[in-house]
């Protein structure tokens, strides 16, 4: 029986529409509710207490609107929050980081792969473990890039300054001869030009939105939880800050016809399963 629910999809800001995208791409009938939480943006130097706190509240709010699943396209939100989505949601959850950690084990040539991310994702060790689980023999080189996601939410992806940090954060992967790298945030394969032209054209990057995507497909397929039908979705967007400086870079990741940004407030959640 079609299941006609949205998918649930949630991020720190814009970043996630990445993984979206490769959602509408693959399953184009599929209706999605988006929420980035634009207003506590940046998570990535954020304590990891509060990053959780804040995707509870926001999977609190996706589960109260009948979402079918909840996509964690966040490597923060992963690190911080993942496994307490997971065990207290009633629902399938698909997260971000296993989905890359696969895709860099089978892109690499000399086993020498790179990752890039924020500082709570990076300091976490989540791509060590990931990598380690595929039972691969290839070393992982981690560079935290703090500097990205504030530049990629300001709709910076080509200036001076971004790419004098580019070539700070990323000169040591280089050194190590990387020949894959792992966008390890989903902000970052907006700036996939810029740091191509950094490492060079025969480094691979690896971004998690297309695995993460067919992840999704394999997962409602197994539950039986498709839409099942041919018709044109209905799509939400919402975020917790400026919905029109929200739109201005959304239009980056989905196109022009992104459409309307509503604003939600997510409320705190006090009892139940999230506490």
């Amino acid at each position: 029986m079609p299941d006609s629910r949205p998918i649930g999809v949630f991020d720190s800001g814009v970043g996630g529409l990445t993984v979206a995208r490769a959602v509408f791409d693959l399953l184009p009938f599929e209706p999605i509710v988006y929420v980035g939480d634009s207003a506590r943006a940046p998570y990535g130097p954020r304590p990891l207490q509060d990053i959780r706190t804040f995707a509870l509240e926001i999977a609190d709010y996706l589960l109260s609107r009948d979402v079918k699943m909840l996509v964690v396209a966040c490597n923060a939100i992963e690190v911080a929050a993942i496994r307490d989505v997971t065990d207290a949601a009633v629902l399938p959850v698909v997260g971000v980081i296993d989905p890359g950690a696969r895709a860099a084990v089978r892109a690499t040539r000399n086993g020498r792969i790179g990752v890039i991310g924020t500082v709570a994702t990076i300091a976490s060790g989540a791509y060590d473990r990931a990598v380690a689980t595929t039972g691969a023999s290839v070393d992982l080189f981690s560079r935290p890039c703090p500097a990205f996601v504030d530049h990629v939410e300001a709709g910076d992806t080509s200036s001076e300054e971004l790419l004098g940090a580019a070539r700070k954060y990323l000169s040591p992967l280089r050194d190590q001869r990387v020949d894959t790298l792992i966008l390890g945030c989903t902000h970052y394969p907006m700036l996939s030009g810029l740091i191509q032209m950094v490492m060079g054209e025969d480094v691979v990057l690896v971004s998690s939105a297309d695995e993460t995507a067919k992840d999704v497909y394999a997962t409602l397929r197994s539950l039986d939880l498709l839409m099942g039908t041919r018709a044109e979705p209905r799509h939400e967007f919402l975020c917790t800050g400026d919905p029109e400086q929200f739109r201005s870079v959304a239009h980056h990741f989905l196109g022009p016809g992104v459409g309307k940004i509503d604003a939600v407030a997510v409320q705190p959640v006090r009892g139940g399963p999230w506490s």
